[in-house]
């Protein structure tokens, strides 16, 4: 019997995306510093296409609030008093936590506590050595002993840093960055924030070109890294949005320091035409990432005054219906965008909460205080379930026993009965 071959027709559906479509969601959804390397390595194989990093003004005011912090401890950089509750207790547990890692002599280990105990949300300490030393019942020489350890030892760097300059040149260190010119930059920290960079120069026998690539190396640290433990904070990065607050009222701008200037070359060759596409694309990029994070940040208006506690419930199709763009778009644009706060650097996605409850209190509401009530409680008598839905309910935030223990649950809190045997240490 002979096989006889058949020939079948069939047909099939498949969603494909043009180059230019596929560049421009990826430009929608980048973040400043991916979206940076990839515009270097365009511009690298396009010589039409003309970056220039952008001028020192928009990062400069970061540097000025955190030189003010440094000389009037005890305040954030908006000059009110100090957020202990929103980023104290999470940066103490994990000091302590690292702290009982380290496994020191009995001294030390008291020495290392008086240490944490002064840490202020920023991640510096708040009280001097000397401060410390007589606290502890030690010499200055031992506390200086034991503070060397656990800023070596103690993640992220920075942490335990008695000024801006020292927690910078902690990060600088921990990177390999450390040299001459980067110890002059940071001596002369008031210069850089006047923008006085000749000055400079000339005062360390460089370039200027020079200085401005060693405070291009020090942009990338973070001069707050204990902010990092609050709720919705960004790892160590340049953000891409800024918020501050204005005779208006909140201002919400591009952090165009963060992204290169883009230009076409002055000699017209092959590639321009790509290159005024792609120009188009990171403009349309950024006039989104402005309009969906002004609406956002319009809507926690409470969040940026007092911390993360006040975020309201919100979602992404509410946003998305108010500018007119598809919630898909919303997804993508704040995937990973992070904007910049008095009280910390955020991610955009972050600010996202369903409602819990019919009166409008949001699901990042809740676990916040949840945590604070946790982290402060009296390590001998640590707060049943039931007894958290009480304290939750007298300050405003009605919710059932199983809602407490699903959010404790989320925030990795364990029960009572556990936490009874940690307790005591607790910030």
């Amino acid at each position: 019997m002979k096989s006889r071959s058949r020939i079948t027709v069939s047909q099939t559906q498949r969603l494909s995306l043009n180059t230019g479509l596929a560049t421009a969601i990826r430009i929608l959804r980048a973040d400043a510093a991916g979206l940076s390397r990839y515009l270097e390595e365009q511009a690298a194989e396009n010589p039409q296409l003309v970056l220039a990093r952008q001028s020192l003004g928009e990062w400069l005011p970061r540097w000025r609030d955190a030189l003010v912090r440094s000389s009037g401890r005890g305040q954030d950089p908006g000059g009110e008093a100090p957020e202990i509750e929103a980023a104290g207790p999470s940066l103490v547990a994990h000091a302590w936590a690292a702290v009982a890692a380290m496994r020191l002599q009995d001294r030390d280990a008291r020495i290392a506590g008086t240490l944490i105990e002064a840490l202020e949300p920023s991640g510096w300490l708040g009280a001097s050595l000397a401060a410390i030393a007589k606290q502890s019942n030690a010499s200055v020489a031992e506390v200086t002993a034991v503070l060397t350890q656990v800023q070596q030892r103690i993640d992220p760097p920075g942490l335990f840093a008695q000024s801006l300059a020292d927690c910078l040149r902690l990060q600088a260190a921990e990177a390999d960055e450390l040299d001459a010119v980067v110890q002059g930059v940071l001596a002369r920290l008031e210069w850089v924030a006047a923008g006085d960079l000749g000055r400079i120069a000339r005062e360390l026998g460089v370039s200027e070109q020079v200085v401005r690539q060693k405070i291009a190396v020090i942009r990338g640290f973070d001069p707050k890294p204990g902010t990092q433990f609050q709720a919705c904070a960004a790892p160590i990065r340049e953000p891409d949005l800024m918020a501050r607050k204005g005779d208006a009222g909140w201002e919400i701008s591009l952090n165009r320091s963060a992204l290169p200037a883009l230009s076409l070359a002055e000699k017209k060759g092959k590639g321009r035409a790509a290159a005024q596409a792609l120009i188009r694309m990171v403009e349309g990029r950024n006039a989104t990432l402005l309009t969906v994070g002004r609406e956002i940040l319009m809507r926690q208006a409470a969040a940026l005054e007092t911390g993360v506690g006040a975020l309201e419930p919100m979602t992404m199709a509410e946003v998305a219906e108010a500018v007119g763009l598809h919630q898909s778009t919303i997804s993508r644009v704040v995937a990973g965008a992070a904007v910049d706060t008095p009280k910390g650097t955020w991610w955009l996605r972050a600010l996202f909460s369903q409602a819990i409850s019919e009166d409008g209190l949001s699901a990042a509401a809740l676990r916040d205080r949840l945590m604070r009530l946790v982290t402060q409680e009296d390590g001998t008598r640590p707060l049943s379930d039931a007894a958290l839905a009480e304290a939750l309910s007298a300050a405003g935030m009605p919710v059932a026993r199983r809602t407490v223990a699903k959010y404790r649950g989320m925030l990795g809190l364990p029960p009572a009965h556990r936490r009874r045997k940690a307790g005591a240490r607790r910030g």
